[in-house]
């Protein structure tokens, strides 16, 4: 059965996120339910990351078998057709070889977390970024960040909630950069766990606010309690930004590995 890679942008607020779930209108179910307008045929759809609900993606990959080949264009205008009048978005379509896997294939994920820092209400932004009113020190936040980035024991940024076998992790890449009211952060891993980037957001944003240091994120790290570190950001301002495929990426370590200082 031939195989495809579909490239996704989509708004989460309407849906209660990624998986399909039964309280309520899932994003892969969406995309499953246009599927079978166009091939007649149920199938499963394969994503790389199970975003939350209310969390938006500008580059989610996924991918699904048919039992017929078809033209990718095809696919993608299909595709786009069913799906309206949601707010969900195909834009591309590709074919890939069996082996290919959305997830398991992937070798690096990018998340993108907008932070509006101001007090006027949002508008144009309203659902899409936290806001903060409270002015933010983000220079403190960008140097807060850098004790996250290698190889260490993430339970002090994961939900209580999370099934991950390991909160062992290696996050390749941190950058918190600001354009007038806009903050950005920029996380870059092979895999995240879950709301791992919330959480460094909302602990990133008590840094900015004065009321931690740099060196209060590195004690919280090491503490591997979730009550050490600072609050889950909500999630309208969290974007599943990039998944790359192909050449490894500072890849996992195994359990077990030596941990960087």
């Amino acid at each position: 059965m031939p195989r495809y890679k579909l490239t996704i942008e989509y708004d989460g607020g309407g849906f209660v996120g990624w998986q399909r779930q039964e309280n309520g209108l899932s994003v892969q179910q969406a995309i499953e339910d246009a599927i079978e307008k166009f091939c007649g045929r149920e199938t499963t759809l394969f994503g790389a990351g199970r975003t939350d609900t209310g969390v938006h993606a500008l580059g989610q990959v996924a991918h699904f078998d048919l039992a017929e080949a078809a033209e990718a264009d095809t696919i993608r205008d299909a595709l786009n057709f069913h799906l309206r009048p949601a707010a969900i978005s195909i834009l591309a379509a590709e074919p890939v070889d069996d082996d290919f896997h959305a997830r398991f294939s992937a070798t690096q994920r990018a998340y993108l977390f907008r932070i509006i820092n101001r007090r006027s209400p949002l508008t144009l932004d309203k659902g899409r970024a936290w806001q903060v009113g409270t002015p933010l020190d983000s220079d403190a936040m960008a140097e807060a960040a850098q004790a996250l980035v290698g190889f260490h024991d993430f339970t002090s940024f994961r939900s209580v909630h999370c099934q991950a076998e390991s909160a062992e992790k290696t996050m390749n890449h941190i950058s918190v950069t600001r354009e007038g009211e806009e903050i950005r952060l920029l996380l870059q891993a092979p895999s995240f766990l879950h709301n791992q980037v919330r959480i460094i957001a909302g602990t990133l944003g008590w840094v900015g606010e004065g009321k931690w240091t740099p060196k209060d994120v590195s004690q919280a790290l090491a503490a591997c309690d979730r009550t050490a570190s600072g609050p889950t950001a909500p999630p309208e301002g969290l974007y599943l930004l990039d998944v790359v495929y192909g050449k490894k990426a500072g890849g996992e370590k195994k359990k077990g590995g030596k941990k960087k200082k």
